[in-house]
């Protein structure tokens, strides 16, 4: 059965209709254009009618969080460990990508929502009951951060130069000069800028893409993972720290 409607005709307001409205509108006009107010707006509500809800806008921001939260695939009932994290991992990237807004909103929260608890609990449980260590657990969910909700901080911006903010508004000739500035300052930062030019046509295409990169970093922590898991890894040694011949 529908919502029971309310004397208007429309759907009477609830905590759900009120945090998937915010998050369709913040997926419409971007996270700084969210407000109760213009929430109440979309809603055809009075402001204070969501008040009755949500208790203020940081109550508004975790609902949200825990609507997006519950978009991401539920982790596969199989043996194997790796496949699982990886889908899952991706899944969340997945839910990032359509939520445009969702990654400023994760890494700004204080609090954790039950959503969110539910996630770290659901996606530790992949690796606890594949028959990994609390304490080696414990050290890949540090490793794994904000990846297992499908993002990293980029280290470098498109088209691949260190200094592109810079150079905005400035010719072609002044561009060029300061590439040489910066070459003779900072050579191997903007050699390996320089190297997401990829050739057209390749795997990655011209410039870094973004999935691709996500995807090889987190080809290399699980096949770390991978090793210590099957070595019987522990904290416990005296070095306090895989060696590098470990984790590769």
């Amino acid at each position: 059965m529908g919502e029971p409607a309310a004397a208007s005709g429309r759907p009477r307001l609830s905590r759900d209709r009120v945090l998937r409205a915010a998050v369709s509108l913040a997926d419409e006009l971007g996270i700084g254009e969210l407000s109760m107010r213009r929430l109440a707006q979309e809603l055809e509500v009075v402001p204070m009618a969501l008040y009755k809800h949500v208790a203020n806008k940081d109550e508004l921001l975790d609902g949200m969080v825990d609507v997006i939260v519950r978009e991401i695939d539920p982790p596969a009932d199989e043996p194997g460990w790796r496949d699982v994290v990886r889908r899952r991992i991706l899944s969340a990237r997945s839910v990032l990508q359509r939520h445009q807004w969702a990654r400023q909103v994760l890494e700004t929260r204080t609090r954790m929502t039950p959503g969110v608890l539910a996630y770290m609990n659901s996606f530790i449980g992949i690796f606890l009951d594949r028959g990994f260590s609390d304490d080696l657990t414990h050290h890949v969910m540090h490793a794994m951060g904000s990846r297992m909700w499908g993002f990293t901080q980029e280290l470098f911006n498109e088209p691949g130069d260190p200094a592109d903010g810079e150079m905005n508004g400035a010719d072609g000739a002044a561009q060029q000069a300061m590439l040489q500035e910066l070459a003779k300052r900072y050579p191997n930062l903007v050699r390996i800028a320089r190297a997401s030019a990829h050739d057209e046509g390749g795997v990655v295409g011209q410039g870094c893409d973004d999935q691709f990169e996500f995807e090889f970093a987190l080809d290399l922590l699980l096949n770390g993972i991978e090793k210590l898991h099957a070595e019987g890894w522990t904290s416990a040694r005296s070095d306090r720290a895989p060696t590098m011949t470990s984790a590769v």
